[in-house]
């Protein structure tokens, strides 16, 4: 019986023999899957097939980084093997976007990737950069295993290219755009918060796909099915447009510059686990561009002389810019001219015209070579500057200004109410092209530092003197702020007779300060052994305001670093601001009139107004239970963390009294009202004083005033103070017998409704999408002092009024009697 292993091979040498092999010589391996026949490909129909039978004369080709080949609804990558295991950047952003979910541009992910050619398949790999240490340390091997890529999708390689010199590869990749891959869409927060529950794939495909020398850039459009969608509820659903720009980082990293807070900078972190730290360390390092000395000029740039940079800085103008703004942005751009000087350079960054379809037909805004001011026709009233970074060394790639159109708007809006008192250019809605041209450019400014790196710097503002600002000679030569990425927006400090103050911030000596530490090469050193000489820069300047960076705050608990405002005393400059305003009121419907016009701006200026107010009763409102922060590390004398002293707490106590809770009757202007509703004055004042109180007596503002007492003692402005002058304040009525109107009656009853919240309720959470921007103090509420206190200054409240109960008219009876009843069921609920 013959076995069946030995029937095998008999069946085998047969066949062999008949085809005239030799048994002993092994089958030729197949060429390169192209030299196959006809016949023999369309018998292979899942695996490779010939190019021309994939990549068909009807396809669309466009080349670039990879081609990119559309046949019919289709889309294949022809990858050239030699960008296999190459490392891009993907950022995928919202390009259009649903209302209620924000601007277009946000950025919704941003990660590496790497194709790499597994067998008869192509891998698209998460690369991460998390976690790092150096391959020449033994270490490395255990971040490798412990940081493995995931596969974020597979392919089935299609076809090898036509051309053997070009050794190409080529994949269908329809589906990583077609199909719900969330990396390229969607991320997981919004889609808890909007309830989708699937990618409708009937409503969903992709738009372009176009490639470029260094980048692709795709635009698919995704509509998810969703139980709560932000807008268009009938639907059940949110579509988007998502842009997902694929950039290959350079093959040779730039080389990092190490982060230190004390001078704001937008960074990028890593976990280095090849530092002689006895623990994994984080280390953050600055987000800039790649500015090198040429080599032949790099003894003059040592000996102090200015050189142009390798690679300048460039960015074009948008083609649809309307052509008056053009000068006036490409002014705010190459403002920082001045700021790079200060790093050794000259001509680092300039402004140039996009060129047009006839000088350049190629040329794209979307291609990564360019940095572009972006003019969107749109109406949302902002402008924004991000930028696309290596994240293993901070190199900036590429960086687009979006441009909204109705920034304008918001120019207007905010140089009329904080300058018309003592400005004839703002005395109205449509300014002069000059002006707003100046206004733009003040803005072009702001967002180009963005993109060179810097951050908002809200701790600039304060370094100037209230009373410097009211001054000709001084803002002539400082601006109003010592840098142009605070939120300083327009003088609202300066008085009529002051004379011919300057009106705005230009690039001041922080930003100059701060391009020069960021920027300026420092020639022989690496990234570790540059610290040293960094720190003694920072040093420098230590103890000077001018160079004080302040972050911005989610919640503000440094009140010396505050958006919106100027000087070093909030109680001053808002003084200085409410008479402006004062100024401002009287004279609305003049400067809004126009024959045939409605009032829609004349509403809308009023708005402004009370706006500008209220910006004011927060900006004092800070002061109480504030905390400094001023960075520091060892090697500098003082505490980081000063709590504000009493007396400028008392002070700003003092000030909401005199200017809030005390009826503001300056705005209550009756000649605007009958022109622009038909009520509402009564509520606007109301929700204005409650937005104080709720702000006043908030639990994290509390607990610093407890923990202020603990640190200082009878230094301190503490949580009875604040209270008791709170009371006494609200309520003055009651110890003078007089009247209470009903601005005021509305005002006590504001009072109660939030001691009966401090009575009843608990610290709220953040929510978890701000927890990384909101910093504050958190409390125990039900053991700590709050609720003893509050107890008390409820009782002695209701002493008060019991004794002059049947005082007043029968309103003031009736209201004081109400409040008794509400403190009653607050200090004795019904159960």
């Amino acid at each position: 019986m013959i076995k069946k292993q030995s029937l095998r091979l008999l069946v085998v040498f047969l066949s062999l023999s008949v085809s005239g092999c030799a048994v002993f010589n092994p089958p030729k391996k197949e060429t390169t899957p192209t030299t196959a026949s006809g016949d023999d490909a369309k018998k292979d129909k899942g695996g490779l097939k010939p190019y021309n039978k994939v990549i068909t004369k009807e396809a669309k080709s466009d080349e670039g980084l990879f081609t990119v080949h559309q046949v019919d609804n289709n889309y294949f990558y022809e990858i050239p093997d030699s960008l296999f295991n190459r490392e891009m950047l993907t950022v995928t952003r919202i390009a259009k976007t649903a209302t209620g979910i924000g601007f277009g541009g946000g950025k919704q992910n941003t990660q590496v990737n790497r194709w790499e050619k597994k067998g008869d398949k192509v891998l698209l790999r998460v690369v991460s950069y998390d976690v790092f240490a150096a391959d020449s340390l033994p270490v490395h091997e255990a971040v490798v295993n412990s940081n493995f890529e995931p596969i974020l999708q597979s392919f089935e390689i299609k076809a090898i290219g036509k051309d053997s010199i070009s050794k190409t590869t080529v994949v269908d990749v329809t589906d990583l755009y077609n199909k719900d891959v969330q990396a390229l869409g969607l991320q997981d927060g919004a889609r808890k918060r909007y309830k989708v529950t699937r990618l409708d794939e009937s409503r969903s495909y992709i738009d372009t796909i176009r490639s470029y020398p260094e980048n692709i850039e795709v635009r698919h459009v995704k509509t998810y099915n969703a139980g709560e969608p932000p807008s268009n509820e009938s639907t059940g659903s949110i579509s988007l447009e998502f842009s997902n720009s694929m950039i290959l980082l350079p093959k040779i990293p730039m080389e990092r510059r190490y982060f230190d807070e004390r001078v704001g900078w937008f960074t990028t972190e890593q976990t280095d686990y090849g530092l002689e730290a006895q623990k994994s360390e984080t280390i953050e390092f600055l987000d800039r561009w790649r500015l090198e000395v040429k080599d032949e000029d790099l003894e003059k740039f040592k000996n102090g002389e200015l050189v142009e940079p390798k690679k300048q800085i460039v960015y074009y103008i948008d083609r649809a810019t309307p052509d008056k703004w053009v000068p006036f942005i490409k002014q705010g751009i190459e403002d920082w001219q001045v700021a790079f000087e200060a790093a050794g350079f000259k001509n680092a960054i300039i402004a140039k015209d996009a060129p047009t379809k006839a000088e350049d037909p190629d040329w794209s805004p979307e291609d990564v070579r360019y940095s572009v001011v972006r003019y969107l026709a749109s109406p949302i009233p902002n402008a924004n500057g991000p930028h696309v970074s290596d994240p293993r060394s901070g190199e900036i790639l590429e960086s687009d200004i979006n441009w909204y159109h109705n920034v304008m708007t918001l120019l207007r809006n905010w140089f009329f109410v904080q300058t018309a008192a003592i400005n004839d250019d703002a005395k109205g809605v449509a300014f002069k092209d000059e002006v707003m041209g100046r206004l733009i450019r003040f803005v072009s400014s702001h967002e180009v530092g963005h993109t060179l790196g810097l951050p908002h710097n809200m701790g600039s503002s304060v370094a100037y003197p209230v009373e410097k600002l009211r001054d000709p000679e001084f803002t002539a030569e400082y601006g109003t702020a010592p840098s142009i990425m605070d939120y300083a927006r327009f003088n609202y400090i300066a008085q009529p007779e002051d004379g011919d103050v300057a009106l705005m911030p230009n690039i001041g000596p922080y930003d100059k300060y701060a391009i020069m530490w960021g920027y300026k090469p420092i020639p022989g050193k690496t990234p570790q052994s540059e610290k040293l000489v960094l720190d003694e820069w920072i040093l420098e300047h230590a103890n000077d305001p001018i160079y004080r960076f302040g972050g911005q705050q989610g919640n503000v608990i440094d009140p010396s670093s505050q958006t919106e405002d100027l000087g070093d005393n909030a109680m001053l400059a808002s003084t200085y601001g409410i008479e402006n305003l004062k100024r401002i009121v009287p004279n609305l419907i003049e400067w809004t009139a126009e024959d045939g016009k409605d009032y829609e701006d004349l509403d809308d200026l009023y708005g402004q107004v009370l706006a500008q107010f209220n910006r004011y009763m927060g900006h004092v409102a800070a002061n109480i239970g504030g905390v400094y922060q001023y960075n520091k590390t060892y090697d500098q004398e003082g505490a980081v963390y000063t709590h504000v002293p009493a007396e400028k707490q008392k002070s700003a106590m003092k000030f909401l009294q005199e200017q809030l809770f005390e009826t503001p009757e300056w705005m209550i202007n009756q000649d605007i009202f009958n022109k622009i509703e038909f009520d509402g004055n009564l509520e606007r004042i109301r929700n204005m004083q409650e937005r104080a109180l709720s702000n006043i007596m908030d639990f994290g503002r509390m607990q610093r005033l407890m923990e202020n007492e603990e640190v200082n003692g009878n230094k301190a402005y503490t949580l009875l103070n604040m209270m008791e002058d709170l009371r006494k304040g609200i309520f003055t009525e009651v110890n003078n017998g007089r009247n209470i109107d009903r601005y005021r009656r509305s005002l006590q009853r504001a009072y109660v409704d939030r001691m009966e919240y401090l009575m009843t309720e608990e610290q709220e959470p953040i929510p978890a999408q701000y927890r990384r921007w909101i910093s504050r103090s958190n409390v125990n509420v039900a053991q700590s002092d709050i609720r003893p206190i509050v107890r008390g200054e409820l009782n002695t409240l209701q002493r008060q009024l019991r004794n002059t109960t049947n005082t007043g008219n029968t309103l003031t009876r009736y209201h004081k009697q109400d409040i008794l009843k509400r403190i009653d069921l607050i200090l004795n609920p019904i159960k």
